[in-house]
């Protein structure tokens, strides 16, 4: 059996994809000039006004029909009118640059020095008290400066950073990646707290070992805060036997209070009966906190007003 090969070879989707990209080059401009002669019918007007040669925008008219296969206007000597599917397709092209026109403005909004946005992501435990703070002293000098605020876990923000969903993130443990540039801004004690009726509540100091035997009750893997408890009681020679695991620090400090394990948190924005909150001795107990991100990426002026802010806070970051 003999096949024949068609001699109408078909594009790959690279060529494709390619041929799109192209033609959406070309024909972002054609609509804006379609549109502008479609609204004056007359070609040397239009030309004027958009401060073109009536030259190019004949022949972006008489492409523009070529490329969608339709006649678009009606000539009568200089001035044009449109056809039913000039109209038709009129009514498209307005909508759509009303869309472009839209979001030109938003991102030239965002990035305004004095009123633009901020995406701003922090862990949860610093939203009580740290960042209400620093949005307060930031906006004392920016007060119409906007933010975009996002609460999450630090590998869940880093990624948003990455997906450019994100300016700046405060995250734990401070991030040492090629992709993302990183400054460390302050630390923070971690404590062993423990039910207030714990044979261990009565101490104000303990090492971390003297807790191997306790049940833990810890926030879930891929937390920065999980991640360095067990780092630190690995340090104190033991596997911390998990109980529970959750997704806030405030929820395991109730976790705590009911009885139901010990943990390693930061100290509680408000402090919260029916714990005690041990320092930590051994191993030294403390997390870095710092600001990530992405690299090479420009900054709208906003965002690097915010930036230096934040490094302008190195040392003193937290609430004393």
């Amino acid at each position: 059996m003999t096949h024949q090969h068609s001699s109408t070879g078909r594009l790959s989707p690279s060529s494709d994809t390619e041929d799109m990209a192209e033609m959406s080059k070309v024909l972002a401009p054609r609509l804006a000039y379609f549109a502008g002669v479609a609204r004056t019918e007359h070609v040397t007007r239009a030309a004027q006004e958009m401060n073109v040669p009536q030259s190019t925008l004949s022949r972006a008219m008489a492409r523009l029909e070529q490329d969608l296969g339709v006649d678009l206007f009606a000539r009568h000597g200089r001035t044009v009118s449109l056809t039913p599917a000039g109209r038709t397709f009129l009514t498209s092209v307005e909508r759509a640059l009303a869309e472009v026109e839209r979001a030109a403005e938003e991102v030239r909004a965002d990035a305004d020095p004095a009123t633009g946005k901020v995406a701003f992501g922090f862990l949860h435990t610093m939203g009580a008290e740290t960042v209400p703070g620093l949005l307060q002293a930031f906006r004392a000098d920016h007060p119409r400066v906007r933010f975009s605020l996002v609460q999450n876990y630090g590998e869940a923000m880093l990624e948003r950073l990455r997906a450019g969903e994100l300016d700046l993130c405060l995250t734990s443990p401070v991030p040492d990646a090629p992709d993302l540039v990183a400054r460390r801004l302050d630390e923070q004690k971690l404590r062993l707290v423990v039910p207030a009726d714990h044979s261990l509540a009565t101490r104000r100091r303990i090492r971390l070992a003297e807790a191997a035997d306790e049940m833990f009750v810890t926030l879930e893997p891929g937390y920065g805060l999980r991640r360095i408890t067990d780092d630190l009681c690995k340090e104190a020679g033991f596997k911390p036997r998990v109980a529970f695991e959750g997704e806030e620090a405030e929820t395991l400090r109730g976790l705590v209070a009911a009885g139901l394990g010990v943990a390693l948190l930061p100290p509680p924005a408000v402090p919260r009966p029916g714990v005690v909150e041990l320092t930590v001795t051994s191993p030294r107990a403390a997390r870095e906190i710092g600001v990530a991100w992405l690299n090479g990426h420009p900054d709208t002026p906003p965002v690097a007003a915010f930036k230096r802010f934040l490094l302008s806070r190195r040392g003193s970051l937290l609430p004393t």
